[in-house]
């Protein structure tokens, strides 16, 4: 039979349900086996591996993963995909479908119901675009110990994921992401291998977990409320920032006197400091914000 991710197995299955696509759920299916291929060859599986997948659709990269990995949990927020799912995995016992929104998931408890015994934890998923953020924030803010994040996304969020400092696609996410892990782009996908065509073109990233920070910060809560401020408003300078979003005005001259010890110049944007020097600046506010 058929790989799922054929074109001819897809429209099969698409019309034998009468299924339709639903735009707010930001539904585009991979019809290209030899990119899921390269997605699945990213994340380095094999059996001591459990897999996390969001948003299956009809099975493509599931299929990929249940050859080749231990388990593979994966969770479809819309019902009407599940009896599709029933069919097109039933060759693999190694893959257990959850009906639920993944944001609302007690990841943990998921890990010790189904992916117990297994040595690594990978998550592995073409993410709706719609929820991308959120659900990487999920994965990463879980506590769980995932050795690679390996994800399809748009473009556009994949830059802003490995961007550098200084760069236009730099921001508070590119900063949150790589305190924690080392993303690397794996590939760019072009929309024409999707059903439907979505109107960008998307990319592959792994992300790595790092096992420490790449800077010590003394308080990691004040860390990222600094960089939040920092990029507030793009245009504006890190005091202006600073002193709207966290300092407060009245503290100007102490905030003005941090900046200078640190020989951070007051009138640099948010997206030219480095992770280090977002560190260094957190750790100098520590007096200044109470």
């Amino acid at each position: 039979m058929k790989e799922i991710a054929s074109p001819t197995r897809t429209k099969m299955l698409l019309e034998k349900y009468g299924f339709t696509f639903k735009k707010s759920l930001g539904q585009n299916f991979l019809v290209d086996s030899n990119i899921l291929r390269a997605q699945v060859e990213a994340a380095a599986l094999d059996k001591t591996t459990g897999v996390i997948e969001v948003g299956p659709g009809i099975g493509a990269l599931t299929e990929q993963l249940a050859i080749r990995a231990g388990r593979v949990v994966a969770f479809e927020i819309d019902q009407r995909l599940i009896p599709i799912l029933e069919e097109s995995l039933r060759p693999y016992d190694n893959v257990h479908i959850i009906h639920q929104d993944v944001l609302k998931a007690d990841l943990e408890q998921v890990v010790k119901t189904y992916l117990r015994g297994l040595d690594k934890l990978k998550v592995v998923a073409n993410l709706p675009y719609y929820v991308t953020t959120p659900i990487l924030l999920h994965f990463i803010e879980s506590g769980l110990r995932f050795e690679h994040i390996v994800v399809m996304v748009q473009k556009e969020v994949a830059d802003r994921l490995t961007a550098t400092a200084g760069s236009k696609d730099y921001g508070s996410l590119t900063v949150f992401v790589q305190y924690y892990t080392e993303p690397e782009l794996i590939k760019v996908v072009p929309k024409t291998v999707f059903v439907p065509r979505p109107q960008v073109d998307s990319a592959l990233v792994k992300l790595s977990l790092r096992k420490e920070p790449p800077v010590q910060v003394v308080d990691e809560d004040l860390f990222f409320k600094t960089v939040r401020a920092c990029f507030a408003q793009r245009r504006k300078t890190l005091l202006n920032n600073l002193l709207h979003q966290l300092v407060g005005k009245e503290r100007k001259r102490e905030l003005v006197q941090v900046l200078h010890e640190l020989d951070i110049d007051p009138s640099r944007r948010g997206e030219t400091l480095t992770i280090a020097e977002f560190a260094r600046l957190a750790n100098g506010l520590q007096n200044l914000v109470g």
